[in-house]
């Protein structure tokens, strides 16, 4: 097993020469690096020019392990070599550091690097990553990659306030200037630590392009945007960040949401990427991104639907209320159908992001999960309705699917004595973490010491539960029948948001390929294209076919066929591709356009790899793919081609048809 560490970026709000100086002051040894015990250079060499210095120790560290380890291994010191590459011309420094005591069995190498920041030339950052790999040693293999990654993950955590702490003995020596290098017989540059240009970045980022679509964090952005983190779960956002930028080109999700699905999976990388993938198509097929904007609210919700956001409680989370005892189920259900009420609540869960995000940046504190206050009063055996219980569970599971870690606290009040039912129903469906967030009162428990006065402050406390601010939501009842839907509109209503899509959606397994035929009448036309790999790398062809086809087979192949197009049709011939050939990865979004210059069929193609193609996830038995198509005439876009470029990406927004 490999035990990897990938740091965040921590920033020196100081130019490169002076943090160079500081970093010098550490050898041949530091006290404020208890187990590193000494160093001795073994060569050093600067170019003709003194642009790069490159400088090579043998660094001696005391083993930091249990009395009986030490014992089985026999030493008391390890010894690294460490290679540094200092560049003055470009301003940065290179480290890389490598094991030299038990190399046969362990690898260790560490790599650093100071650079200068890219958007403010007297501000240093700073990068470390580090991989530790036990072969073979004495049975002991797991024990000593745990103990090795822990040790390392505590001694670099202190890095940053080391070098803090060498700039600041530079300052009582009064060295406050250290030259830039020029080439000879330049004029050298003195920086001043007085004069180096202290100004806050954007408020948002830690710098003013857009920080999501970096790999690396800032730890200052980390712990005012996303809150403390421990060295582990920071080198396991950065990694998931890396992982998730190799296999896409446009905008990442948001830190919060990786950090939130990491959270989920205890920091598993490889779960939280299938969970995160699975969502991200979940939203993309049910246009999510879009519900805040254009989700209209039936009458009935509006005006029977007892729920609504209220001020905040007093960690600053936004707060969301849920009359469950004034709610008429069955009567909101008969009047505007399951899938309404799905997106009602896809639509609450929405508005907690948006409005954690806010509440952030006016807090001036991490906010990234909102509190939800349940009060059952009213509560009673009509809500146990089965359709109704049906409903939430469904809720249930696509929220914790989709929106994990969203909720910081659950409120529970005035539960009747029909609430354990209810709770036995549906807290299996929970997550397990979720569940440990819930606090319930019985009663009027919750006016007592200790009760709700704790989490939410008297001026916030709502007018329903004996405080003095008025709740602005509906106070629910029963439906009245006049909004009841009619028996063939009802079962409309109720398709569900799990099968309501303009995605299509194909398997395929080996050897077979689907294909959807497009007869485009003129030239100047775009075929554009958006789809899904859910399973297996799979093949993308476009196709313009040499022959005509009988209108029949046109017809029977335009929603797509498996294996429409002839086995003996050869390229050339028959067909002759008009795109690239794609190989489209597991987990992988693709959006194209093609502008067509030829009047003719088209054909789009996707089919299982052939065995000279080399796919990175060949496993499974079947591909499953999900996609959408439009052919647009030359006079929908009127010539405008910026929208529909190319792209790869995993994270496409939907075509709107």
């Amino acid at each position: 097993m490999v035990q990897e560490y990938q740091s965040p970026v921590r920033v020196y709000k100081y130019p490169f020469e002076i943090v160079m100086a500081a970093y010098e002051m550490r050898f041949p040894t530091s006290h404020l690096i208890p187990v590193f015990v000494g160093s001795e250079v073994t060569s050093d060499c600067t170019s003709s020019d003194g642009a790069i210095r490159t400088t090579e120790r043998r660094c001696k560290l005391v083993v930091e392990a249990p009395y009986l380890i030490k014992k089985i291994i026999g030493v008391d010191f390890v010894y690294f070599i460490q290679k540094n590459i200092l560049d003055w011309r470009e301003r940065c420094l290179n480290i890389e550091a490598t094991n030299e005591t038990f190399s046969n069995r362990v690898n260790v190498i560490e790599k650093c690097r100071y650079y200068v920041h890219p958007e403010n030339p007297e501000w240093t950052c700073y990068e470390q990553s580090a991989l530790l790999d036990i072969k073979y040693f004495l049975g002991f293999e797991h024990t000593m990659e745990k103990l090795g990654m822990k040790q390392y993950i505590q001694n670099i955590s202190k890095g940053k306030e080391i070098i803090e702490y060498y700039i600041e003995e530079l300052r009582k020596e009064g060295i406050t200037t250290v030259p830039r290098w020029v080439p000879n017989g330049g004029d050298q540059t003195n920086v001043k630590l007085s004069e180096v240009n202290q100004t806050s970045l954007s408020k948002d980022s830690p710098t003013n392009s857009d920080s999501q679509s970096k790999i690396w964090l800032e730890d200052e952005y980390i712990k005012r945007y996303i809150g403390e983190l421990t060295p582990f779960q920071e080198s396991k956002l950065v990694q998931f960040k890396k992982q998730l930028s190799q296999l896409q080109k446009s905008k990442l999700p948001s830190d919060t949401t990786l950090l939130r699905f990491l959270r989920a999976t205890d920091f598993n990388i490889e779960k939280a990427r299938e969970n995160l993938l699975q969502s991200l198509t979940w939203r993309k097929k049910h246009n999510i991104d879009n519900i805040l904007s254009e989700h209209e609210f039936p009458e009935a919700i509006k005006k029977y639907f007892p729920c609504g956001w209220h001020y905040h409680d007093k960690e600053g989370r936004p707060l969301y209320i849920l009359r469950l005892g004034q709610m008429d189920v069955k009567g909101l259900l008969k009047s505007v159908g399951e899938d309404c009420l799905l997106k009602q609540a896809m639509h609450i869960c929405e508005e907690g992001l948006k409005l954690t995000k806010e509440a952030t940046h006016t807090s001036g504190k991490p906010i990234t999960t909102w509190c939800l206050l349940v009060d059952l009063e009213g509560l009673n055996m009509r809500h146990l309705w089965r359709p109704g219980v049906s409903a939430l569970l469904r809720i249930i599971e696509i929220v914790e699917t989709n929106y994990p870690e969203t909720l910081g606290r659950v409120l529970i009040i005035r539960a009747p004595r029909v609430f354990p039912v209810l709770w036995t129903l549906v807290s299996t469906f929970i997550n397990e973490t979720t569940r440990t967030k819930f606090l319930f009162y019985g009663g009027n428990d919750y006016q007592a010491s200790g009760g709700l006065g704790e989490f939410i402050s008297p001026d916030n406390m709502p007018d329903f539960m004996g405080g003095n601010c008025i709740a602005k939501i509906p106070e629910g009842g029963f439906v009245p029948k006049s909004l009841y839907l009619k028996e063939g509109e009802l079962e409309k209503e109720t398709c569900t948001i799990t099968d309501e899509s303009i995605y299509e959606s194909v398997s395929l397994t080996k050897g077979q390929s689907h294909e959807v035929f497009i007869e485009v009448e003129e030239s100047g036309s775009v075929i554009t294209w958006d789809f899904d790999v859910i399973r297996q790398d799979i093949v993308f062809n476009v196709i313009r076919l040499l022959i005509e086809v009988q209108p029949s087979t046109l017809l029977s192949c335009a929603k797509g066929n498996l294996n429409a197009m002839e086995k003996g049709w050869k390229e050339g011939e028959h067909f002759e591709k008009v795109e690239q050939t794609v190989i489209c990865h597991d987990g992988e979004s693709i959006q194209g356009s093609h502008l067509v210059t030829n009047r003719g069929t088209y054909v789009l193609q996707w089919c299982w790899p052939s065995e000279n193609v080399v796919a990175s996830s060949g496993h499974h038995t079947k591909a499953k793919i999900m996609y959408y198509y439009e052919m647009l005439k030359s006079a929908d876009y009127r010539g405008s081609m910026t929208s529909l470029m190319s792209a790869n990406s995993k994270f496409s927004s939907l075509s709107n048809r």
